[in-house]
This record gives C-alpha cells, sequence and structure tokens, in this order.
C-alpha cells in the first residue's frame, strides 16, 4: 500500500452535513473560519459543536486574520485547534508571541502572485510549522482569502523550504490534480472551489476534491 503524504484541507465549514462529508471523505484537517467578515465565519458556539463530531477523525484548523490575544483565547478554549491559520498581515514578530503564548503550532498564509512573491517565505519558516501559499486577492477584494482566484503554480518549482507548505487559491475539483503535479506541495487547501454560493458548501463538491486530490497523489507517488 502506498504511503499518502497529501495533506487535504478542507476550510470554512459551518454545517455538520458539510464537515461529516469531508470527514466521510478522508479530509486531514477542517478549517473553521473566525473572521467577522468572512462569508464562512461561524461563533465560537457554532464551532465547538461542530467540533464535537470530529473526534480524531482530523486536524482542527482555526482561522484568524490579525486577531487580538482575547480572540485568540477564546477561540482556543472553544475549538481546541490543532493549528492556529494566521490569514492576515501578521509580522514574524506577531507570529512568535502567538505561537509561544498560545502553544499552538501555527499556519501561515502568505499571498503569492509571481516568482518575487517567494521572498517573503524565508522569513515565515522561521516562526511557523506550516506556510499556506495562498493567491494574491485582487486588489478590490474584501477578504484575503476565499476570493477564488489562482496563481502560477510553477513558479514554485525548485522550492526548498525547511518547513511544509501547502497551495491554496482558486482550487477546485477539476483542476487540484494539476495543482498537485505542478507545485510539489506537501497539502492542498480548498474554501470556495467546494460551494455553491459564497460560504456554502457542497457535499458532492467537498467528495469530488478529496478523491480527485488522493487519485493525483496516487499517481505522483508511483511517479516517484
Amino acid at each position: 500500500m502506498l504511503f499518502m503524504a497529501l495533506t487535504i484541507k478542507i476550510c470554512g465549514l459551518k454545517t455538520p452535513e458539510t464537515l461529516d462529508a469531508a470527514l466521510d471523505a478522508g479530509a486531514d484537517w477542517v478549517a473553521f473560519n473566525f473572521f467577522p467578515k468572512s462569508p464562512r465565519y461561524v461563533t465560537l458556539e457554532t464551532a465547538k459543536a461542530l467540533a464535537q463530531r470530529i473526534g480524531g477523525r482530523a486536524k482542527r484548523v482555526a482561522l484568524l486574520v490579525d486577531a487580538e490575544d482575547s480572540t485568540i483565547s477564546d477561540v482556543v478554549a472553544a475549538l481546541k485547534p490543532d493549528f492556529l491559520q494566521l490569514h492576515g498581515h501578521e509580522t514574524v514578530e506577531r507570529i512568535a508571541i502567538i505561537r509561544e503564548k498560545f502553544g499552538v503550532p501555527v499556519i501561515k498564509a502568505v499571498g503569492i502572485a509571481d516568482s518575487g512573491d517567494l521572498v517573503h517565505l524565508r522569513r515565515y519558516e522561521r516562526v511557523a510549522d506550516w506556510l499556506l501559499l495562498d493567491a494574491k486577492p485582487p486588489k478590490d477584494a474584501p477578504l484575503l482569502g476565499g476570493n477564488g482566484v489562482t496563481f502560477d503554480w510553477h513558479v514554485l518549482a525548485g522550492l526548498d523550504l525547511a518547513k511544509p507548505f501547502m497551495v491554496s487559491g482558486g482550487l477546485n475539483p477539476s483542476n487540484v490534480a494539476k495543482a498537485i503535479a505542478v507545485s510539489k506541495s506537501g497539502g492542498v487547501d480548498v474554501s470556495s472551489g467546494v460551494e455553491s454560493a459564497p460560504g456554502v458548501k457542497d457535499t458532492a463538491k467537498i467528495k469530488a476534491f478529496i478523491s480527485n486530490a488522493r487519485a493525483a497523489d496516487r499517481l505522483e507517488i508511483e511517479k516517484d
């Protein structure tokens, strides 16, 4: 049996039905969005209730944007996350403080548009446990993520980091295989690409995304 190295993350889950779909299909990480301006935002109460359904079937991720310590503390108490995903403008110093204070591993999201943006990764990999390489949002976009746009995965060719990374931004069941083949990343992250409307997850799309990602990962392992 082949070793399945790819980490698949389904982000922005809000309902028991869609969470169960992700878990049943074999998602490795499930993420909950605590950014109030996002259509995927969940309250602490909702997240706590959903977390009770997870058990040990997947890692729990809390997505935060430039959050204050009091907010992080509340989220950690309610969700007991395995990772904090920092998706704002957090500095290296701020990330280090959060990681030390709360004792939870950190995923730092970094916007990528072209190869020039890769220079930032060296700073963040010193303090983050994972890097999430997300497509830079359009200039007029109200959100830093979940905008359904991709970046050119070819810019990641030869990328050699000390920490694992996953790709995000515009992924969906149709293009996830190409993203895996081109980026050679250790994981894929999806949110809007498995939705029928902003913030409304589609169970069929979730299952198709995970199935296609697993198939692509098997193919890449066989190639190696």
